[in-house]
């Protein structure tokens, strides 16, 4: 079957990744990386072997897929002339800036029967994937994501930096509309929230405690999700599940067995399995695994936790401004 012409609009650290993968897929032929730093876009060009461009209003008609790897502010702009070029669009979390983008994007790829993908990469953690193979009737549900200040996510609150990637697989999980969201953060290195936490209740009466920080000593990426009968404890970093279930039997009177399994999925290589799944979309016409819906749905809520977070900062923080 004849690959797909591909191309990279953004060349910086992780849209160098995408061009990688899109040159290493028999499936995909990378025709263009795009970045306004010509020797950026020249950097990573001449390293696979394409064209470097500086405008990605000259990819129609050389392309048939892209992925969008700018900054968020820039996404709607580029999603939409490519969309309305007939090119399919991979384009980076957060989906847009505002909802109204996010669904002027939805509903453009639909008129021209177009797939649109969300890089929510965390979907493509073969631990995740095992996860929500495991998942029946999720009834609590606590997440983590820890880690060290990087200025290079700094530019946004800490919600759209770490913490939508959590907010994306709970709302996949739970599968439930939301009846109420609270939540809390401060400011401690940045200008904006560094930490916050998020109670979503959803209508079935699942909860899911969501903690997300960017000024942490160490780095964690965990979530733990209670069923009726089961435990399990995922580790993204590690790719690993630890699963408690009641058994038949009673380990001591009145006291149920509980069977214990541990699976580590070693390798992976998510950027590359979310290209590839892309690309399979392309070709099937089948929805993305990760959906505009899907990435409007995450942005949505993470819009409404920076709501709260910006409407009632803690004594002593100030007020922040919209997101």
């Amino acid at each position: 079957m004849k690959p797909l012409r591909a191309a990279v609009v953004g060349a910086g650290y992780l849209g160098r990744f995408h061009a990688q993968k899109y040159a290493a897929l028999p499936e995909a032929e990378l025709i263009a990386v795009v970045d306004s730093d010509r020797d950026r876009a020249s950097q990573v060009a001449a390293e696979l072997g394409c064209q470097a461009l500086t405008d990605y209003r000259e990819l129609p008609g050389q392309v048939d897929v892209a992925s969008i790897v700018v900054p968020t502010r820039l996404h709607h702009q580029a999603a939409t002339t490519l969309l309305k070029q007939n090119i399919h669009v991979l384009v980076e979390k957060p989906i847009t800036v505002t909802l109204d983008e996010a669904e002027a994007l939805i509903r453009l790829a639909a008129e021209r029967d177009l797939r649109l993908q969300v890089g929510h990469l965390e979907r493509f953690n073969p631990a995740v994937q095992a996860l929500v193979d495991m998942v029946s009737v999720p009834m609590f549900i606590e997440s983590h994501r820890l880690a060290p200040y990087n200025p290079r996510g700094a530019d946004v609150s800490v919600v759209l930096d770490l913490m939508i990637h959590d907010i994306d697989i709970i709302l996949n999980v739970v599968g439930q509309p939301l009846a109420r969201i609270d939540a809390n953060g401060v400011a401690v290195i940045s200008n904006d929230v560094d930490i916050a936490n998020a109670r979503l209740q959803f209508d079935n009466g699942c909860v899911a405690n969501v903690t997300a920080s960017r000024v942490s000593q160490k780095s964690e990426r965990k979530m733990r999700l209670f069923q009726p009968s089961a435990y399990i404890a995922l580790d993204f970093q590690r790719r690993s599940l630890d699963i408690r279930r009641k058994g038949d039997g009673e380990q001591a009177p009145g006291i149920p067995s509980i069977l214990s399994e541990q699976r580590a999925f070693e390798g992976g290589d998510a950027i590359l399995a979310e290209i590839r799944a892309f690309l399979h979309s392309v070709r099937t016409g089948s929805r993305p695994i990760v959906s505009g819906e899907d990435g409007r749905q995450a942005l949505a809520t993470a819009i409404e936790i920076t709501r709260q977070l910006n409407a009632n900062p803690l004594p002593g923080q100030p007020a922040h401004g919209p997101i």
